[in-house]
């Protein structure tokens, strides 16, 4: 143990309970933000559909469908295969690729 010495400045009837306590506070802390700055953790705690919150009423208020569920596969290339199920229930596919160019690629060519 490195800090073993620090036992010889302060006692651990002191040391460990101080620790402890500043844990429990940062960790109080840590909780009260993610209430406090974030609207589905309301949501969840409360037992609602995740998406409910006032975030959400507002792009559906508009008359908007949303997808609900989506699923991202890797493909062999690299890349990934999307489905996304329509609010209507039908799929829809897409392949999404990284436009970065490696400079290891083979295919890698400088034209002028």
């Amino acid at each position: 143990m490195n800090n073993a010495k620090m036992w010889l400045v302060v006692s651990p009837t002191v040391g460990v309970p101080l620790f402890l306590g500043a844990v429990a506070v940062g960790s109080f802390a840590v909780h009260v933000a993610v209430l406090s700055n974030t609207t589905w953790v309301a949501d969840f705690l409360s037992g609602n559909e995740l998406g409910a919150g006032e975030e959400m009423s507002a792009i559906t208020a508009d008359g908007v469908d949303t997808a609900k569920a989506s699923y991202a596969i890797p493909t062999d290339d690299g890349g990934l295969e999307v489905t996304i199920i329509l609010p209507d229930g039908t799929p829809a596919k897409a392949i999404l690729q990284s436009s970065d160019l490696m400079a290891t690629d083979a295919s890698y060519s400088v034209t002028q």
